[in-house]
């Protein structure tokens, strides 16, 4: 049997006799699965980094301009393609 078949089959009986079998009823299941999610924020709160005042204002001021540019992109868009409509319509002998 190749080794690759092998692992699969191990990780299949692991899988299938995993302790996740599904919601159990006992409190200290309740209290040690709580703990132990606790203990997981603590650790990825320890991963948590503030960024510093000029990285803030750095990316703002990236934010902004990136609003600004969006915002004159669509009020062209939007100016060319009413026109577009306007002249559309207006060909087609509707009224202004």
């Amino acid at each position: 049997m190749p080794v690759a078949e092998k692992e699969k089959k191990t990780m299949a009986k692991a899988a299938a006799t995993s302790s996740d079998s599904g919601p159990s009823i006992g409190s200290s299941n309740f209290i040690t699965r709580s703990r132990d999610f606790l203990n997981d924020v603590r650790s990825e709160m320890r991963k948590v980094v503030t960024p510093s005042r000029e990285e803030v204002q750095n990316t703002t001021l990236v934010v902004i301009i990136s609003v600004f540019l969006f915002a004159a992109f669509f009020f062209a868009v939007d100016s060319v393609l009413g026109a577009a409509l306007k002249a559309l319509i207006h060909a087609l002998g509707g009224t202004q």
